[in-house]
C-alpha cells in the first residue's frame, strides 16, 4: 500500500492524470494527500498542473495518432534516449526494428510520471503490442530518490498490462550516466535497477534485462564514442543496444 500511495502522490501533484485526480484522492489517506505536496512538480505541464505545454502535446498526440492507425507490433517508449532512434540511431533501427512492425514513442526530457500520463491517454489505445520496450527514469534521477523512480515504473509496468494484458514488457535497466563513474547520479540508478529487477517474471509478462555493461570500456568508464555527452547514444551506441536485446525479444516473442 506504502507504494502506490508515494507513487498517486508524485502525480497527483504534477498534475498528470486528467480528470481523474479527485478519485486517485479518494484512494489515499488523508496524511498521505498532504505529504503530495513535496512530490516533484512536472515542467511539462503549465501552472494549472493540467495543460501540456505545446511540445510534448504535439509528440504525444502524433503517438496517439498512430496508436490509432493500428499495426504496432514492438512499442518502445521512453526520453530522448529512446527518441534518439529517430537521430543518431535511424539505420540501426531502419535494420533490425522496423521489419519487427516497431514504433518509437519517445519524447525528450520525460520523467516516469510523463510516460504513465501518455499510455493513460491514449498511446496505447488501438494498439495491442507483442512486446513493449521501457526504458525510463533517468530524467528522475536529479531531483527523486531511487524508491519513487523504481515506484514510478512499476506502475508504468502495471498500467501497460492493465491497458492491454497480452503485452510483455521488455524492461531495460536505466543506462548509466555521467563523465566519470562511480558518481552519485548514476549510483540512484543503480539502486533502480535492483528494485526493477525484482518484476522479473521470466519473460511470462516481464523480462527484466541490464545492458548497461555493453557501453562500458575497458576500463569501466562510459567511451565517447559510444555516449559523446556521457547520457546519450551514438550511433555505435544504438548498434550495442539493439543487439544486446535482439536475442531477449525473439525469445519473448516465442513464449
Amino acid at each position: 500500500m506504502q507504494t502506490r500511495s508515494i507513487t498517486f502522490q508524485l502525480l497527483l501533484t504534477a498534475g498528470l492524470l486528467l480528470g481523474s485526480g479527485e478519485q486517485l484522492v479518494s484512494l489515499l489517506r488523508a496524511d498521505d494527500a498532504k505529504k503530495s505536496a513535496a512530490a516533484t512538480p512536472s515542467p511539462k505541464f503549465d501552472k494549472d498542473g493540467k495543460t501540456p505545454q505545446p511540445g510534448f502535446a504535439k509528440a504525444h498526440e502524433s503517438y496517439v495518432e498512430i496508436a490509432k492507425k493500428g499495426d504496432v507490433e514492438v512499442l518502445f517508449l521512453g526520453d530522448s534516449i529512446t527518441a534518439g532512434w529517430r537521430g543518431a540511431g535511424k539505420d540501426v533501427w531502419a535494420k533490425h526494428f522496423e521489419p519487427l512492425k516497431a514504433a518509437n514513442f519517445g519524447i525528450g526530457g520525460d520523467r516516469t510520471q510523463h510516460v504513465l500520463w501518455r499510455i493513460l491517454n491514449g498511446e496505447l489505445d488501438g494498439i495491442k503490442p507483442k512486446i513493449a520496450v521501457l526504458m525510463i527514469g533517468t530524467n528522475n534521477s536529479g531531483a527523486d530518490s531511487a524508491t519513487d523512480i523504481a515506484e514510478g515504473v512499476t506502475e508504468i509496468v502495471k498500467t501497460i498490462h492493465k491497458k492491454s494484458p497480452s503485452t510483455k514488457v521488455l524492461l531495460l535497466a536505466v543506462f548509466p550516466r555521467g563523465k566519470m563513474l562511480p558518481n552519485s547520479q548514476n549510483d540512484k540508478l543503480i539502486e533502480v535497477n535492483k528494485t526493477l529487477a525484482k518484476l522479473d517474471d521470466g519473460g511470462k509478462t516481464v523480462r527484466f534485462l541490464d545492458i548497461g555493461p555493453k557501453f562500458l570500456g575497458e576500463d569501466k568508464q562510459l567511451p565517447k564514442d559510444i555516449m559523446p555527452d556521457f547520457l546519450h547514444l551514438s550511433p555505435k551506441g544504438y548498434e550495442i543496444w539493439a543487439e544486446a536485446i535482439m536475442p531477449a525479444l525473439k525469445e519473448m516473442v516465442g513464449k
